[in-house]
Protein backbone atom coordinates (compact mmCIF):
# COMPACT_ATOMS: atom_id res chain seq x y z
CA UNK A 1 0.00 0.00 0.00
CA UNK A 2 1.51 3.38 -0.98
CA UNK A 3 2.38 5.71 1.87
CA UNK A 4 0.07 8.63 2.59
CA UNK A 5 2.01 11.81 3.42
CA UNK A 6 -0.45 12.54 6.24
CA UNK A 7 0.94 9.55 8.20
CA UNK A 8 4.43 9.49 9.66
CA UNK A 9 6.71 7.13 7.68
CA UNK A 10 7.27 3.60 8.99
CA UNK A 11 10.53 2.28 10.35
CA UNK A 12 13.30 1.69 7.84
CA UNK A 13 14.43 -1.89 7.31
CA UNK A 14 17.35 -1.51 9.69
CA UNK A 15 15.16 0.21 12.29
CA UNK A 16 12.59 -2.55 12.04
CA UNK A 17 15.17 -5.29 12.49
CA UNK A 18 16.63 -3.55 15.53
CA UNK A 19 13.18 -2.99 17.04
CA UNK A 20 12.22 -6.64 16.58
CA UNK A 21 15.38 -7.93 18.23
CA UNK A 22 15.07 -5.44 21.08
CA UNK A 23 11.49 -6.49 21.81
CA UNK A 24 12.21 -10.20 21.57
CA UNK A 25 15.26 -9.87 23.83
CA UNK A 26 13.20 -7.94 26.39
CA UNK A 27 10.11 -10.16 26.06
CA UNK A 28 8.22 -7.12 24.83
CA UNK A 29 5.08 -7.25 22.72
CA UNK A 30 4.72 -8.59 20.04
CA UNK A 31 7.94 -10.54 20.59
CA UNK A 32 6.85 -12.39 23.72
CA UNK A 33 7.55 -16.09 23.54
CA UNK A 34 9.86 -15.93 20.52
CA UNK A 35 13.36 -17.30 21.05
CA UNK A 36 16.06 -14.72 20.36
CA UNK A 37 18.10 -17.00 18.02
CA UNK A 38 14.91 -17.62 16.00
CA UNK A 39 14.29 -13.88 15.70
CA UNK A 40 17.91 -13.30 14.71
CA UNK A 41 17.59 -15.94 11.98
CA UNK A 42 14.42 -14.33 10.61
CA UNK A 43 15.82 -10.80 10.68
CA UNK A 44 19.08 -11.91 9.01
CA UNK A 45 16.99 -13.25 6.12
CA UNK A 46 14.77 -10.16 5.78
CA UNK A 47 15.87 -7.94 2.88
CA UNK A 48 12.87 -5.62 2.40
CA UNK A 49 9.72 -4.22 4.00
CA UNK A 50 7.51 -6.30 1.71
CA UNK A 51 4.78 -7.86 3.91
CA UNK A 52 4.94 -11.23 2.18
CA UNK A 53 8.71 -11.38 2.62
CA UNK A 54 8.16 -10.54 6.30
CA UNK A 55 5.71 -13.46 6.50
CA UNK A 56 8.06 -15.77 4.60
CA UNK A 57 11.10 -15.32 6.85
CA UNK A 58 9.08 -15.96 10.00
CA UNK A 59 7.24 -18.87 8.41
CA UNK A 60 10.51 -20.54 7.45
CA UNK A 61 11.69 -20.33 11.06
CA UNK A 62 8.32 -21.53 12.33
CA UNK A 63 8.49 -24.55 10.01
CA UNK A 64 11.88 -25.44 11.44
CA UNK A 65 10.60 -25.17 15.01
CA UNK A 66 7.66 -27.44 14.15
CA UNK A 67 10.14 -29.99 12.83
CA UNK A 68 12.01 -29.71 16.12
CA UNK A 69 8.78 -30.48 17.95
CA UNK A 70 7.94 -33.40 15.69
CA UNK A 71 11.44 -34.84 16.02
CA UNK A 72 11.10 -34.62 19.81
CA UNK A 73 7.95 -36.77 19.80
CA UNK A 74 9.64 -39.93 21.06
CA UNK A 75 12.43 -38.60 23.27
CA UNK A 76 11.10 -35.43 24.95
CA UNK A 77 8.59 -35.04 27.76
CA UNK A 78 5.13 -33.71 27.00
CA UNK A 79 5.95 -30.33 28.59
CA UNK A 80 9.05 -29.87 26.42
CA UNK A 81 7.14 -30.67 23.25
CA UNK A 82 4.39 -28.24 24.24
CA UNK A 83 6.99 -25.52 24.67
CA UNK A 84 8.35 -26.16 21.17
CA UNK A 85 4.90 -25.95 19.57
CA UNK A 86 4.28 -22.73 21.49
CA UNK A 87 7.54 -21.33 20.12
CA UNK A 88 6.35 -22.28 16.65
CA UNK A 89 2.98 -20.63 17.25
CA UNK A 90 4.52 -17.36 18.44
CA UNK A 91 6.92 -17.38 15.50
CA UNK A 92 4.15 -17.90 12.94
CA UNK A 93 2.10 -15.23 14.73
CA UNK A 94 4.88 -12.72 14.17
CA UNK A 95 4.70 -13.74 10.52
CA UNK A 96 1.01 -12.79 10.26
CA UNK A 97 1.54 -9.68 12.44
CA UNK A 98 -0.26 -7.41 12.66
CA UNK A 99 -3.02 -8.84 10.46
CA UNK A 100 -3.29 -11.46 7.67
CA UNK A 101 -3.87 -8.95 4.88
CA UNK A 102 -1.67 -10.58 2.21
CA UNK A 103 -1.39 -14.16 0.90
CA UNK A 104 1.83 -14.81 2.80
CA UNK A 105 0.43 -13.45 6.06
CA UNK A 106 -2.75 -15.50 5.65
CA UNK A 107 -0.64 -18.62 5.20
CA UNK A 108 1.38 -17.75 8.31
CA UNK A 109 -1.85 -17.28 10.27
CA UNK A 110 -3.16 -20.68 9.21
CA UNK A 111 0.07 -22.28 10.40
CA UNK A 112 -0.13 -20.33 13.66
CA UNK A 113 -3.59 -21.74 14.33
CA UNK A 114 -2.38 -25.28 13.66
CA UNK A 115 0.70 -24.91 15.88
CA UNK A 116 -1.41 -23.43 18.65
CA UNK A 117 -3.81 -26.39 18.51
CA UNK A 118 -0.91 -28.84 18.76
CA UNK A 119 0.53 -26.91 21.69
CA UNK A 120 -2.82 -26.72 23.50
CA UNK A 121 -3.39 -30.47 23.09
CA UNK A 122 -0.25 -31.10 25.16
CA UNK A 123 -1.27 -28.91 28.10
CA UNK A 124 -2.84 -30.44 31.22
CA UNK A 125 -5.62 -27.82 31.08
CA UNK A 126 -8.17 -28.80 28.45
CA UNK A 127 -8.94 -26.34 25.65
CA UNK A 128 -12.34 -26.67 24.01
CA UNK A 129 -12.76 -25.20 20.55
CA UNK A 130 -16.31 -23.81 20.40
CA UNK A 131 -18.18 -23.00 17.20
CA UNK A 132 -21.38 -21.00 17.63
CA UNK A 133 -23.62 -20.55 14.56
CA UNK A 134 -23.98 -16.86 13.81
CA UNK A 135 -25.67 -15.06 10.90
CA UNK A 136 -24.79 -17.69 8.31
CA UNK A 137 -21.26 -18.07 9.63
CA UNK A 138 -19.87 -19.00 13.04
CA UNK A 139 -18.17 -17.55 16.08
CA UNK A 140 -14.99 -19.50 16.84
CA UNK A 141 -13.83 -19.35 20.42
CA UNK A 142 -11.70 -21.16 22.96
CA UNK A 143 -13.20 -22.24 26.28
CA UNK A 144 -11.09 -23.06 29.31
CA UNK A 145 -12.80 -24.25 32.48
CA UNK A 146 -11.35 -24.93 35.96
CA UNK A 147 -11.05 -28.45 37.32
CA UNK A 148 -14.31 -29.91 38.54
CA UNK A 149 -17.88 -29.99 37.33
CA UNK A 150 -18.96 -26.39 37.83
CA UNK A 151 -21.04 -24.50 37.12
CA UNK A 152 -18.31 -21.86 36.88
CA UNK A 153 -18.47 -18.09 36.54
CA UNK A 154 -17.58 -17.09 32.98
CA UNK A 155 -15.46 -14.28 31.65
CA UNK A 156 -15.86 -13.65 27.95
CA UNK A 157 -12.69 -11.94 26.77
CA UNK A 158 -11.85 -10.58 23.36
CA UNK A 159 -8.44 -9.54 22.20
CA UNK A 160 -7.67 -6.34 20.40
CA UNK A 161 -6.20 -5.24 17.11
CA UNK A 162 -3.52 -7.94 16.98
CA UNK A 163 -3.75 -9.74 20.35
CA UNK A 164 -6.12 -12.55 19.45
CA UNK A 165 -8.01 -15.41 21.02
CA UNK A 166 -4.97 -17.68 21.15
CA UNK A 167 -3.18 -15.21 23.43
CA UNK A 168 -6.40 -14.79 25.40
CA UNK A 169 -6.69 -18.55 25.90
CA UNK A 170 -3.16 -18.67 27.26
CA UNK A 171 -3.86 -15.76 29.59
CA UNK A 172 -6.95 -17.67 30.75
CA UNK A 173 -4.66 -20.10 32.58
CA UNK A 174 -4.22 -17.39 35.23
CA UNK A 175 -7.96 -17.34 35.99
CA UNK A 176 -8.58 -21.07 36.31
CA UNK A 177 -7.07 -21.42 39.83
CA UNK A 178 -9.63 -18.84 40.99
CA UNK A 179 -12.53 -20.92 39.69
CA UNK A 180 -13.29 -18.67 36.71
CA UNK A 181 -13.86 -20.05 33.23
CA UNK A 182 -12.75 -18.00 30.22
CA UNK A 183 -14.12 -17.87 26.68
CA UNK A 184 -11.53 -16.30 24.36
CA UNK A 185 -12.72 -14.79 21.08
CA UNK A 186 -11.46 -12.43 18.39
CA UNK A 187 -13.01 -8.98 18.37
CA UNK A 188 -15.02 -7.97 15.26
CA UNK A 189 -12.77 -7.37 12.26
CA UNK A 190 -9.88 -9.54 13.46
CA UNK A 191 -8.78 -13.17 13.43
CA UNK A 192 -11.65 -15.57 12.80
CA UNK A 193 -14.41 -13.14 13.83
CA UNK A 194 -17.43 -13.57 11.54
CA UNK A 195 -18.16 -9.83 11.15
CA UNK A 196 -16.26 -6.59 10.73
CA UNK A 197 -16.33 -3.80 13.29
CA UNK A 198 -19.37 -1.57 13.02
CA UNK A 199 -22.05 -0.03 15.18
CA UNK A 200 -24.02 -2.97 16.52
CA UNK A 201 -21.27 -5.56 16.13
CA UNK A 202 -21.51 -6.14 19.89
CA UNK A 203 -24.41 -8.45 19.06
CA UNK A 204 -21.72 -11.07 18.42
CA UNK A 205 -21.01 -11.16 22.15
CA UNK A 206 -24.71 -11.46 22.98
CA UNK A 207 -24.70 -14.66 20.93
CA UNK A 208 -21.87 -15.97 23.12
CA UNK A 209 -23.85 -15.25 26.29
CA UNK A 210 -26.87 -16.98 24.71
CA UNK A 211 -24.69 -20.02 24.10
CA UNK A 212 -23.32 -19.92 27.66
CA UNK A 213 -26.86 -20.19 29.00
CA UNK A 214 -27.12 -23.62 27.36
CA UNK A 215 -24.07 -25.01 29.16
CA UNK A 216 -24.45 -26.98 32.40
CA UNK A 217 -20.82 -26.30 33.35
CA UNK A 218 -21.19 -22.49 33.14
CA UNK A 219 -23.12 -20.26 35.53
CA UNK A 220 -25.00 -17.81 33.34
CA UNK A 221 -25.94 -15.73 36.38
CA UNK A 222 -22.26 -14.88 36.95
CA UNK A 223 -20.80 -13.66 33.67
CA UNK A 224 -18.32 -10.92 32.79
CA UNK A 225 -16.74 -9.26 29.76
CA UNK A 226 -13.18 -8.04 29.34
CA UNK A 227 -11.71 -6.45 26.25
CA UNK A 228 -8.03 -5.70 25.86
CA UNK A 229 -6.74 -2.76 23.80
CA UNK A 230 -9.29 -2.01 21.05
CA UNK A 231 -11.27 -4.90 22.50
CA UNK A 232 -12.01 -2.65 25.47
CA UNK A 233 -14.34 -0.73 23.17
CA UNK A 234 -16.44 -3.86 22.76
CA UNK A 235 -16.41 -4.58 26.48
CA UNK A 236 -17.84 -1.09 26.97
CA UNK A 237 -20.57 -1.61 24.40
CA UNK A 238 -21.41 -4.94 26.03
CA UNK A 239 -21.60 -3.23 29.43
CA UNK A 240 -24.45 -1.14 28.05
CA UNK A 241 -26.15 -3.80 25.94
CA UNK A 242 -25.96 -6.62 28.51
CA UNK A 243 -26.21 -4.57 31.70
CA UNK A 244 -28.89 -6.88 33.09
CA UNK A 245 -27.10 -10.12 32.19
CA UNK A 246 -23.46 -9.62 33.25
CA UNK A 247 -21.89 -8.81 36.61
CA UNK A 248 -19.26 -6.51 35.17
CA UNK A 249 -17.10 -5.44 32.26
CA UNK A 250 -13.48 -4.33 31.93
CA UNK A 251 -12.32 -1.77 29.39
CA UNK A 252 -8.57 -2.41 29.39
CA UNK A 253 -7.13 0.30 27.18
CA UNK A 254 -10.05 0.48 24.77
CA UNK A 255 -11.39 3.25 22.54
CA UNK A 256 -14.40 5.37 23.49
CA UNK A 257 -14.55 8.59 21.46
CA UNK A 258 -11.33 10.55 20.89
CA UNK A 259 -9.60 7.50 19.41
CA UNK A 260 -12.00 7.47 16.47
CA UNK A 261 -11.47 11.09 15.48
CA UNK A 262 -9.26 12.15 12.57
CA UNK A 263 -7.04 14.36 14.74
CA UNK A 264 -6.00 11.45 16.95
CA UNK A 265 -5.66 8.90 14.16
CA UNK A 266 -3.33 11.05 12.07
CA UNK A 267 -1.15 11.42 15.15
CA UNK A 268 -1.38 7.87 16.49
CA UNK A 269 -0.84 6.05 13.19
CA UNK A 270 2.77 7.17 13.33
CA UNK A 271 3.49 5.98 16.88
CA UNK A 272 6.72 4.06 17.36
CA UNK A 273 5.11 2.18 20.23
CA UNK A 274 3.60 -0.01 17.48
CA UNK A 275 5.97 -2.24 15.55
CA UNK A 276 4.74 -1.99 11.96
CA UNK A 277 1.77 -1.41 9.64
CA UNK A 278 -0.61 0.06 12.19
CA UNK A 279 -2.76 1.59 9.48
CA UNK A 280 -3.02 -1.73 7.63
CA UNK A 281 -4.22 -3.46 10.78
CA UNK A 282 -6.68 -0.76 11.82
CA UNK A 283 -8.20 -0.31 8.36
CA UNK A 284 -8.66 -4.08 8.10
CA UNK A 285 -10.87 -4.01 11.20
CA UNK A 286 -13.38 -1.87 9.30
CA UNK A 287 -12.81 -3.55 5.94
CA UNK A 288 -11.62 -0.35 4.23
CA UNK A 289 -8.46 0.26 2.26
CA UNK A 290 -7.75 3.98 1.97
CA UNK A 291 -6.93 6.52 4.65
CA UNK A 292 -9.88 8.69 3.67
CA UNK A 293 -12.28 5.75 3.99
CA UNK A 294 -10.79 4.91 7.36
CA UNK A 295 -11.02 8.44 8.71
CA UNK A 296 -14.63 8.73 7.54
CA UNK A 297 -15.63 5.37 9.02
CA UNK A 298 -14.24 5.78 12.53
CA UNK A 299 -16.26 8.65 14.05
CA UNK A 300 -19.56 6.78 13.88
CA UNK A 301 -18.12 4.29 16.40
CA UNK A 302 -17.95 6.99 19.09
CA UNK A 303 -19.90 6.19 22.24
CA UNK A 304 -20.93 9.85 22.48
CA UNK A 305 -23.37 9.40 19.61
CA UNK A 306 -26.95 9.39 20.96
CA UNK A 307 -25.45 9.92 24.44
CA UNK A 308 -24.93 6.19 24.80
CA UNK A 309 -22.10 6.85 27.24
CA UNK A 310 -24.58 8.43 29.68
CA UNK A 311 -26.87 5.42 29.81
CA UNK A 312 -27.03 2.77 32.53
CA UNK A 313 -24.40 0.06 32.32
CA UNK A 314 -23.05 -2.96 34.15
CA UNK A 315 -20.36 -2.29 36.78
CA UNK A 316 -17.13 -1.39 35.00
CA UNK A 317 -13.40 -1.35 35.64
CA UNK A 318 -11.59 1.12 33.36
CA UNK A 319 -7.84 0.64 32.85
CA UNK A 320 -4.99 2.20 30.88
CA UNK A 321 -1.68 4.05 31.05
CA UNK A 322 -1.54 7.84 31.12
CA UNK A 323 1.12 7.88 28.38
CA UNK A 324 -0.65 5.57 25.93
CA UNK A 325 0.19 6.63 22.37
CA UNK A 326 -2.24 4.18 20.73
CA UNK A 327 -5.47 4.91 22.62
CA UNK A 328 -5.71 8.36 24.27
CA UNK A 329 -6.08 8.37 28.03
CA UNK A 330 -8.75 11.00 27.41
CA UNK A 331 -11.04 8.14 26.37
CA UNK A 332 -10.75 6.42 29.75
CA UNK A 333 -11.20 9.73 31.57
CA UNK A 334 -14.30 10.44 29.49
CA UNK A 335 -15.75 7.03 30.32
CA UNK A 336 -15.29 7.38 34.09
CA UNK A 337 -16.76 10.87 34.22
CA UNK A 338 -19.98 10.10 32.33
CA UNK A 339 -22.92 7.82 33.01
CA UNK A 340 -22.94 5.36 35.91
CA UNK A 341 -20.18 5.33 38.53
CA UNK A 342 -17.20 3.18 37.54
CA UNK A 343 -13.93 2.02 39.05
CA UNK A 344 -10.60 2.83 37.43
CA UNK A 345 -6.96 1.80 37.47
CA UNK A 346 -4.71 4.27 35.66
CA UNK A 347 -0.94 3.86 35.69
CA UNK A 348 0.48 7.41 35.59
CA UNK A 349 3.77 6.07 34.19
CA UNK A 350 2.24 3.43 31.96
CA UNK A 351 1.92 3.23 28.19
CA UNK A 352 -0.68 1.21 26.27
CA UNK A 353 -2.86 -0.88 28.61
CA UNK A 354 -1.05 0.62 31.57
CA UNK A 355 2.06 -1.48 31.10
CA UNK A 356 5.42 -0.10 32.19
CA UNK A 357 7.06 1.11 35.41
CA UNK A 358 6.97 -2.36 36.87
CA UNK A 359 3.52 -3.29 35.58
CA UNK A 360 3.22 -6.02 32.95
CA UNK A 361 0.46 -8.40 31.84
CA UNK A 362 0.93 -10.98 34.61
CA UNK A 363 1.08 -8.50 37.48
CA UNK A 364 -1.91 -6.62 36.11
CA UNK A 365 -3.99 -9.80 35.91
CA UNK A 366 -3.02 -11.07 39.36
CA UNK A 367 -3.11 -7.81 41.30
CA UNK A 368 -5.85 -5.81 39.58
CA UNK A 369 -8.16 -7.87 37.37
CA UNK A 370 -8.59 -11.11 39.33
CA UNK A 371 -9.25 -9.26 42.64
CA UNK A 372 -11.86 -7.09 40.90
CA UNK A 373 -13.64 -10.14 39.46
CA UNK A 374 -13.61 -11.92 42.82
CA UNK A 375 -14.99 -8.79 44.50
CA UNK A 376 -17.85 -8.58 42.02
CA UNK A 377 -18.59 -12.27 42.54
CA UNK A 378 -18.63 -11.80 46.31
CA UNK A 379 -20.97 -8.82 46.04
CA UNK A 380 -23.30 -10.78 43.77
CA UNK A 381 -23.26 -13.69 46.21
CA UNK A 382 -24.08 -11.40 49.12
CA UNK A 383 -26.98 -9.98 47.12
CA UNK A 384 -28.27 -13.47 46.41
CA UNK A 385 -27.59 -13.29 42.72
Amino acid sequence: MPLDPRIAPPRTLDELKAAVLQRVAGNGYPGRGIRLPDAQEAMSALTSLDPDEWAAVWTAVGDRVVREAEDAEEREAREARAALYKHAYTTYTMGRFPAPTTPGKRAAYAKALDAYARYADLLPQRLEVVRIPFEGSEIVGYLRTPAGDGPFPLMVQCGGLDFWKEQVADEALSYLPHGIAVFGVDMPGTGEAPIKADVGSERMFSAIYDWAETRDDLDSTRMFMRGVSWGGHWATRVAFLEKDRILGAINHGGAVHHFFQEEWQLKALGTREYLLDLFGARSNVFGVSTLDEFLAYGPRMSLLIDDRIDGPCAPMLVMNGASDSQVPIADQLLLITRGDAKEAWINPKGVHMGFGAGWGPERTVHEIIVPWLLKRLALAGAAGR
